[in-house]
């Protein structure tokens, strides 16, 4: 295939065995891990948890990504599309609230494939929010609940940490377009069903860029429209010791000040503790879940 899925536009030749482009990925989908999940927001990971897919490779390329051995280092296997609608239903079996589809964008044709016919619980596009709005469109219908991130306002930290000076806008557009489809978060008995929750990583001396992320969902969004998540779990990973600015823990001061801004303009959603900010919380990526036992 020609790929075109993400806003990249490279149109790299992606055959079933490798690929070229940003993401480096080929046409079967690849993936690392596929289990239950319990440290999602509470109405996605439930009592019972939320059935993670995470996909290997990334069209971004954040310098500070905590799933880095995935998305830069590309670990994981491939598998067909027959064998990922297994995965659903065997995390569905396990108990799961939901299919979480976890840096799903390169794959999307792949989702679109494997989610032909429902599924019994809600489908997860888990993002980093840099998505056209061409593939999102396709996938009306298909996703219940949008789970992007909106990682920066300034081009000039987009281009610095993600190599994507075009992702305020871009990524501004596609939440719109997520938001347009799901309509008002709907929950049920403390579960989200159907909705849009936004999320925003707080990086070291980010506070100005948290601040003007949360001034635009508030002014993007009524009240109840879509979800708000304030995340303060940024450990220094990857090549974050290329940037001295970000090579250091978040203070808890930072998370502090940032939260009270989050409170002062009346956005809903959910704040993370200090201790999220430890690595046993990101999750062992050794292909649990994803080849047959």
């Amino acid at each position: 295939m020609i790929c075109n899925l993400c806003p990249r536009r490279c149109g790299a030749l992606r055959t079933p065995t490798a690929g070229e482009g940003l993401c480096g990925m080929p046409e079967a989908p690849v993936l690392a891990r596929a289990a239950l999940h319990h440290w999602e927001e509470p109405p996605i990971s439930g009592k019972r948890g939320s059935g993670t897919v995470f996909f290997s490779g990334c069209s971004l390329g954040c310098v500070f990504c905590q799933n880095e051995a995935i998305s830069h280092r590309r670990f994981g296997t491939p598998i067909a599309i027959s064998r990922l609608r297994e995965i659903f239903y065997e995390l569905i079996d396990q108990g799961a609230h939901n299919i979480n589809l976890v840096n799903p964008t390169h794959y999307a044709h792949a989702v679109l494939q494997a989610l032909e016919h429902p599924l019994p619980v809600p489908v997860v596009w888990n993002t980093g929010g840099y998505e056209r709005l061409e593939t999102l469109r396709a996938l009306e219908g298909k996703v219940q609940i949008y789970l992007p991130d909106y990682k920066y306002r300034s081009p000039e930290r987009a281009a610095r940490y993600s190599g994507a000076s075009d992702y305020p806008e871009t990524a501004a557009a596609a939440i719109r377009e997520m938001v347009r489809q799901t309509g008002p978060m709907v929950l049920e008995d403390g579960l989200l069903k159907r909705g849009t929750l936004i999320r925003h990583l707080i990086l070291p001396g980010g506070l100005q860029e948290a601040k003007a992320v949360m001034d635009w969902v508030a002014a993007s969004f009524p009240a109840g429209t879509a979800g708000f998540s304030l995340m303060s779990q940024y450990i220094p990973w990857g090549r974050a010791g290329e940037y001295p600015e970000i090579n250091r823990p978040l203070r808890r001061s930072e998370a502090r000040a940032a939260q009270a801004y989050m409170a002062a303009l009346g956005l809903e959603g959910f704040t993370q503790e200090a201790g999220a900010a430890e690595a046993d919380y990101i999750p062992p990526f050794d292909l649990s879940g994803v080849e047959k036992g």
